[in-house]
């Protein structure tokens, strides 16, 4: 199936071929599809990790959250992320919270790990700043499924989790801050793009192995976006009269590509545990769908060339563009993404199930297991 990765081209020039799944229609007070959902990854699912960390990459101030509830919250966006949609969708009546700020029972439904900046690799996006790598967010999340054994005992904890969405969308700073980052990077001059694909593949297939280890068996997998298709990328390297850059597109599609070969090989190995593949990219097009803005940001960039300036005063009309900031999708493209990640029924789109089916899965229940009994963080 690793033709499905060749999906992966600018959003605006995509056929249109997935209806948007209705709006949400779950009843006051419901009880939500699964019981708990964990998000890992970066800055396209980070809810406030990084506030209170020593980097450059965060966004704690105006006008990010602009169309928040409670404003700015370290989400990268005007809005809610596309993670924050995914679980409005799955009947949740309030938002995953941050690690940093998670406390009591509130884990019991689970916790938002990602952080901005970080990659699959330990050193990705050093040069920001601090920020919690995937390994730590491993690290983290062992923590708290300690803290829930403590709370349920072991065999519920275990009943629990395996009911669980794990959601992780990782991979885009081992590119955009490593890989294309040549002045602070070595891993262009040792690896080709190939290479360097199969490269973070490894590492990434020993993680996800690290979360069905501790418990998951529903686990969600967003591959890297068109990443040579932001503002930001197009201003520092050119797109030699292309739409976008293509070396950075091309790269993220032999990511995809091997991405869905592990899960392949995840579903045939584990069998007890359901592994889905999410495309990140967009069925439909951005004109069809009233996107006038594709190729720029809402908000005035700062110095960094990617964040907002703080303070400053967004566009008047965030529905009409795709990027928020030079780097990140506003809410209004992001809840397309994550309609098509629910309830898309091509397997270009989710492949091989969406998210909807996976909250349906029924996982065997071993009420003997102990959920950490082979840890391997």
């Amino acid at each position: 199936m690793a033709n499905l990765a060749s999906n992966l081209h600018p959003w605006w020039l995509l056929p249109v071929s997935f209806l948007l799944v209705s709006n949400i229609h779950h009843c006051v007070n419901a009880e939500p599809q699964v019981p708990c959902y964990f998000i890992f990854g970066d800055s396209l699912s980070d809810s406030g990790n990084n506030n209170n960390l020593a980097t450059t990459a965060k966004v704690n101030y105006s006008p990010y959250g602009i169309d928040f509830p409670k404003g700015p919250t370290g989400r990268f966006t005007n809005g809610r992320t596309m993670q924050d949609i995914i679980v409005q969708l799955l009947g949740f009546q309030e938002f995953i919270p941050p690690f940093a700020t998670s406390k009591g029972r509130q884990i019991l439904k689970g916790v938002n790990y990602a952080s901005g900046s970080s990659g699959i690799l330990n050193e990705s996006g050093q040069q920001l700043g601090d920020r919690v790598c995937m390994n730590k967010q491993l690290s983290n999340h062992q923590s708290v499924i300690s803290t829930i054994a403590k709370l349920l005992g072991k065999r519920s904890a275990s009943k629990l989790l395996r009911k669980c969405i794990y959601a992780v969308q990782i991979g885009s700073n081992d590119y955009i801050n490593n890989y294309f980052k040549p002045e602070v990077y070595n891993t262009s001059r040792l690896f080709s793009p190939e290479q360097y694909a199969a490269y973070l593949i490894e590492q990434y297939s020993r993680q996800l192995k690290t979360l069905y280890n501790n418990g998951a068996r529903k686990l969600a997998v967003f591959g890297v976006g068109s990443i040579g298709c932001t503002p930001n990328a197009m201003v520092i390297h050119g797109t030699d009269s292309s739409t976008c850059v293509e070396k950075l597109n091309n790269a993220a599609q032999l990511f995809n590509e091997r991405l869905i070969s592990l899960v392949d090989e995840l579903n045939t190995n584990l069998r007890d545990a359901k592994f889905t593949y999410l495309n990140p990219t967009g069925a439909t097009s951005t004109k069809a769908l009233g996107f006038t803005v594709i190729n720029a940001g809402c908000c005035r960039i700062g110095s960094d060339g990617e964040l907002c300036l703080p303070g400053s005063e967004p566009c008047g009309d965030r529905s009409k563009y795709v990027f928020w900031d030079a780097v990140h999708t506003s809410d209004a493209w992001n809840e397309i993404i994550a309609e098509e990640a629910y309830g898309a029924e091509s397997s270009g789109q989710a492949y091989p199930l969406n998210i909807n089916k996976m909250a349906q899965l029924h996982i065997n229940n071993d009420a003997d297991e102990d959920i950490c009994g082979h840890c391997v963080i």
